[in-house]
């Protein structure tokens, strides 16, 4: 019997694990999937020649994380890579905002729309210096974050106090303006606040894509050498060599509760008891509806699922391509990253037609360019590469001309797979005949390949304010238990939300210790 079984071999449930056992826990890990890594997996599944990842592909949060640096994955065989730049978004006049890892590269990009706008760039790097260490601590740390928020906000104090705080709350929209002359600065912070659901009128999303632009232009955007599912490998090694079992394929359909207490799973053919805990890496709605019996949740929790929100549904195309992406910024061809949207406007557009239950006519378009951030990807001259876009969850019509219903069909995903190749188009003529094969990747597909992705939901629920901190993943304490004893939520659907940095996990696995008598106590990633 395991001390604790860990139901998902995601990022989350792997760094779970491995804390685990890093405590002296017995531990087994059960995936439904084939192969584990939950949204971190690549494969060869377009053409035989190029490495495609499946899901997600760039990994700031992953090198910001002080939970996976000190897991010292690259003494398991992880490396990592980067493209020439970070960011690039460029518009149709061709202008290009750039964010590049060298700071005065992203601020001559950002000064040539509007002069003085870099010297704005180095001042919010400068904020940015002054809270970074305490604001990662306390964002990757079991909430409320006693120890690492009392020093943020003695650092907070030092940049600027209740003005910062004040700008972190803002719209993006409105932190752009208030910043920046030019388009430039604005489009970088809008679009990376859209790589969450936050539309550019929504509180907070000027503190996200402040964030998200900080981190790229510290840690970069790196990838993984030789595919996303490398990162997932390196977490395996490490388990397993640290005597952790995992199993894949083994579907968990219940997890056993007795006397209030968590007592193991059930999967399709056996029990597995666990004799401390059970953490679960699933998503919320999953773990409440589904794993556990209807009489052992509280009525409160299954009223407040009512109101439990997914971030936006997601459709992904992956590419082939024969060249590299024929850009007319040369910016945009070193980008590994590239944002596509005619600025801040069209953005606040696209955000409004999902909100209204509309597929986009336009639709926000982040390209990934993966050969040029790793290149062993494809073979040389060529480019592996992929695109997304978000869509409501329920359509009720589309804001195009071409009758998408939202059923994600086949004839549905080619069409919208050719609007995306539109929008790429209008900023690299002769993208399309680049194209040696291609996956499309809809909402219900993206689902099939991994439960824990409602119709393409990546974040686990919305990334909103409304479904932040105490209100994570419902109203209640922000923390990784339950109102089950020996149940942790592990999930992207826990505090601090999506991302590929292992927060979840490790805040499961450090309450599970804490309450389960451990030999030895996970090395710990807090000073609290």
């Amino acid at each position: 019997m395991p001390d604790a079984i860990v139901v998902g071999a995601g990022p989350n449930g792997l760094v779970a694990a491995n804390l685990l056992v890093d405590a002296g826990w017995s531990v087994e890990v059960l995936e439904a999937q084939a192969k584990p890594g939950g949204a971190v997996r690549h494969d060869r599944g377009v053409h035989p020649d190029y490495v495609s990842d499946m899901f997600s592909a760039f990994y700031p949060l992953a090198a910001a994380s002080p939970v996976l640096s000190k897991l010292d994955l690259p003494a398991h065989g992880l490396r990592w890579s980067h493209a020439p730049h970070v960011v690039a978004h460029p518009l149709p006049d061709g202008r290009c905002a750039l964010l590049d890892r060298d700071r005065g590269v992203t601020a001559d990009s950002l000064d040539a729309f509007a002069a003085g706008d870099g010297d704005v760039w180095r001042d919010l790097c400068a904020v940015w210096d002054g809270v970074r260490d305490d604001l990662l601590q306390a964002l990757f740390t079991p909430f409320p974050p006693v120890r690492a928020g009392l020093r943020l906000a003695g650092r907070l104090r030092a940049s600027g106090g209740l003005r910062l705080a004040r700008r972190m709350i803002l719209p993006v929209r409105r932190f752009g303006e208030e910043e920046f002359a030019g388009e430039g600065g604005r489009v970088l912070l809008a679009g990376n606040a859209l790589h969450a659901d936050l539309a550019p009128e929504t509180a907070g999303s000027g503190g996200f894509g402040w964030l998200m632009a900080m981190l790229g232009q510290t840690y970069g955007f790196p990838v993984p050498v030789g595919g996303s599912g490398e990162l997932t490998a390196a977490l395996v090694r490490r388990f397993v060599t640290r005597g952790g079992v995992l199993r894949c394929g083994e579907r968990v359909e219940e997890i056993v509760v007795r006397g209030g207490h968590a007592v193991g799973v059930r999967t399709a053919g056996d029990a597995v008891p666990a004799r401390k805990a059970v953490l679960a890496a699933v998503a919320a709605p999953s773990l409440y509806r589904d794993l556990i019996a209807r009489e052992h949740v509280p009525a409160r929790i299954l009223a407040d699922l009512r109101r439990f929100q997914w971030d936006f549904a997601t459709f992904k195309v992956d590419w082939a391509l024969s060249g590299r992406v024929p850009w007319t910024s040369p910016e945009a061809a070193g980008a590994g990253t590239v944002h596509l949207a005619d600025g801040v406007d069209e953005l606040t557009r696209f955000a409004a037609q999902i909100a209204m239950k509309k597929v986009p006519d336009r639709p926000f378009v982040l390209v990934g360019q993966m050969t040029t951030a790793d290149p062993g990807r494809s073979p040389a001259g060529t480019e592996s590469a992929w695109a997304y876009t978000h869509v409501p969850h329920r359509v009720t019509g589309d804001a195009g001309d071409d009758g998408l219903t939202g059923r994600w069909d086949e004839g549905d995903g080619e069409v919208l797979a050719d609007r995306v190749e539109a929008q790429i188009e209008r900023h690299a003529p002769g993208f399309r005949s680049l194209i040696r094969a291609r996956r499309v990747l809809t909402p219900r597909t993206l689902q099939a390949m991994d439960e824990n992705l409602h119709d393409g939901a990546i974040n686990g629920g919305t990334t909103n304010m409304h479904q932040q901190l105490v209100f994570r993943p419902l109203p209640g304490t922000g923390r990784p238990e339950t109102a089950i004893a020996g149940l942790y939520l592990a999930s992207a659907s826990a505090h601090p939300g999506g991302g590929v940095h292992g927060a979840a996990g490790a805040n499961a696995a450090r309450a599970a210790v804490h309450a389960g008598g451990p030999s030895a106590r996970p090395e710990e990633h807090t000073s609290e």
